[in-house]
């Protein structure tokens, strides 16, 4: 009876411990998470360079980014609709602004002069430089340290990767340069936004995506933007709602939030920051894009500054300040 008994009581734990094995832990899933949502910003830039060749125009792109999340969300959204309401309309302005409709056409616009690795190095490279000088401007203290080497870094980074086309002059790709920086000014703004509310990861994409559908919707049926939406490719559609509306507008926002929980926004900042490499990489064979001798220095400097700009003094007596800029999940 004795050895009949034992083996029933000692089989439990031993299966626990086999199961605990098998079970994915919490760094585990978010560093999974992460990895899915860098694939998804560089998709984002990707597409932002892919629509120059596409059957959708900007306004096309645009309506699917924004409308997917409102239909996948809508029970959740209504849920909500108080809490997304009682949200201050100044801070409400900037999440609108910053990575709705501006954000986007400018996106689009500044790929379709320049290349996937300008999309996917000057947009989220710029943020942590734009949201400095954003805090200074309102009064916050200025970055030091690493924080201050690191958005050096980026600007330098930045000079690198254009340089080449200001001698011999290339105004088309530093319009499109310039026209990047005005997008990732804006998604800074963004980023200053969301710190701002009160809202949990569902409640901010509805907060962005109504406004910006609507303002869309407004400017196609008005006939102020063109849309090519009814004679677009299948394909190019699928493409689209995959990549901006289900990747983009959804997952990565969810992705990136569940990631900061699970390994903490150093680590996923600082792992983030690989973005500009994955687009210059995913380019070669998707787009045929061939980085050159300034894409091999510039895009490395940006990514190693970015990696500095985000990360955080070693504070162990005192909560981190919520002033230090954060490459967040692109719009």
């Amino acid at each position: 009876m004795v050895t009949t008994n034992a083996g029933p009581a000692t089989a439990p734990p031993q299966a626990a411990r086999a199961a605990g094995l098998l079970r994915p832990s919490p760094q585990a899933k978010g560093t999974l998470a992460l990895v899915v949502t860098v694939l998804i910003w560089a998709a984002f830039a990707l597409s932002a360079r892919a629509l120059s060749a596409s059957s959708l125009l900007p306004a096309d792109a645009a309506l699917l980014r924004f409308g997917v999340p409102l239909l996948v969300l809508a029970p959740a959204l209504w849920r909500r609709r108080r809490r997304i309401a009682a949200v201050r309309p100044a801070a409400a302005l900037k999440i609108a602004c910053g990575a709705g409709v501006p954000f986007f056409l400018a996106a689009m616009y500044g790929g379709s002069l320049t290349s996937a690795a300008f999309v996917g190095s000057i947009v989220p490279g710029m943020v942590p430089l734009f949201v400095s000088a954003l805090m200074v401007a309102g009064g916050r203290g200025a970055p030091r340290g690493t924080q201050a080497a690191g958005l050096g870094l980026i600007a330098v980074g930045v000079v690198a990767l254009v340089w080449r086309y200001v001698v011999p002059l290339d105004t088309q790709v530093l319009a499109g340069a310039g026209i990047l920086l005005v997008a990732s000014g804006l998604w800074a703004l963004y980023t200053v936004g969301l710190k701002e509310v009160d809202l949990d990861p569902v409640g901010s994409i509805g907060l962005l995506c109504l406004p910006s559908f609507a303002v869309m919707a407004l400017l196609v049926l008005t006939g102020v933007l063109p849309t090519g939406l009814a004679s677009a490719a299948g394909s190019d559609i699928a493409l689209f709602l995959v990549v901006q509306g289900l990747g983009v507008g959804l997952c990565a926002g969810l992705l990136y939030a569940f990631a900061i929980r699970s390994l903490g926004a150093e680590r996923s900042s600082t792992v983030g920051s690989l973005s500009p490499v994955a687009v210059v990489l995913l380019a070669i064979p998707l787009l045929g894009e061939s980085p050159t001798a300034a894409v091999l220095v510039g895009v490395p400097l940006i990514t190693a500054g970015v990696a500095l700009a985000n990360r955080r003094p070693p504070t162990r007596n005192r909560p981190l300040p919520r002033t230090q800029p954060e490459v967040p999940d692109h719009a």
